[in-house]
């Protein structure tokens, strides 16, 4: 089996997106790895805080800018992996800034890919699982096509990301660029937005300040939630020994909502209690990631739920 690289020294890396959650942890890895770094981002969601701390590496450079409205002069720059994780992903923002979200899968998307037919690199489309939208088959593979709302409350989100997917397969066959597609699963860790809008954030942010744990319908709802340098890990699998083919990546572990709230206040000692109100529209039912084709890039989850709670839990009350 091929093994990934243990240096990327000699190598030049852009990630749009990187002030955010993921998009930091995945430009910190490759700074550890000795790549270049040059990071964009416009902090409509992102953190100025990983910014600076992304800038302690000397390889790492970065451009405030708005990449569906043009990208920095990169004429003296050879690019040799291009990530497109720029977009704000959290159920708060699909209200607040749907447009913003839909020109960056769309216009964004397709300048970054622009830049890699020009530079010849390597590029990766951060797509979701919500492209399966609220799902008919259980656990979901690569090859079911979805069942998505168009006109729905999160069709700004789905919808772009399917677009975004579909315009990356078409730079490949089309141009021959070299492409990556992974739909990313529940993502829980340290740079998580305390406001994220999100499972764990909210549950862990309500144990933490005493309040009641708000569970939308029954909680019998599953999610399987994957501990961030455990997303990285896959992430990197992918753009450096995967295919074009889109890849499921995060922990194929279920749990429903209910028990997601019983494991916060064990790990936390809390003693909330549980709040019902409203299942949102189009709110997925059930989602868990069938990874088999990852797994045959030797990607393996490591971090146990339990094990991420804690240092998750550590990060925001180190905020409060």
């Amino acid at each position: 089996m091929m093994k990934l690289p243990e240096s990327m020294e000699g190598k030049t890396v852009l990630i749009a997106g990187s002030a955010g959650f993921v998009p930091s942890h995945m430009a910190e890895l490759y700074l550890k790895k000795g790549a270049k770094v040059h990071g964009l981002d416009n902090f409509i969601t992102g953190s100025k805080s990983n910014i600076e701390l992304l800038s302690k590496y000397e390889n790492f450079t970065f451009t405030e800018c708005n990449i569906y409205e043009g990208l920095p002069d990169f004429k003296d720059v050879k690019f040799d992996y291009i990530l497109s994780l720029a977009s704000p992903a959290s159920p708060i923002d699909f209200k607040i800034i749907p447009l913003e979200i839909m020109r960056v899968n769309s216009e964004g998307t397709m300048k970054l890919l622009e830049l890699a037919k020009d530079h010849g690199a390597r590029f990766l489309e951060a797509s979701t699982s919500e492209v399966y939208g609220d799902p008919e088959i259980h656990p979901q593979v690569e090859s079911y096509v979805g069942h998505v709302n168009p006109i729905g409350p999160r069709s700004c989100y789905d919808e772009a990301k399917r677009y975004a997917e579909a315009i990356t397969m078409t730079y490949k066959t089309k141009y021959n660029v070299d492409t990556r597609i992974i739909r990313i699963f529940n993502t829980y860790g340290p740079r998580m937005r305390p406001d994220d809008g999100r499972v764990i954030p909210n549950f862990v942010n309500q144990v933490l300040k005493g309040d009641d744990i708000t569970i939308y319908g029954d909680g019998s709802q599953t999610r399987s939630f994957c501990y961030v340098s455990d997303l990285v890990n896959a992430i990197d699998h992918v753009l450096m020994l995967g295919d074009h083919m889109p890849y499921n990546i995060g922990n194929p572990d279920e749990y429903t909502i209910k028990d997601c709230a019983a494991l916060i206040l064990d790990s936390l000692g809390g003693k909330s209690e549980l709040s019902f109100s409203e299942l949102p529209k189009d709110d997925p039912k059930r989602r868990r990631p069938d990874i088999s084709r990852v797994m045959k890039l030797g990607y393996l989850p490591k971090v146990t739920f339990a094990e991420g709670l804690v240092a998750t839990s550590e990060y925001f009350k180190s905020l409060m």
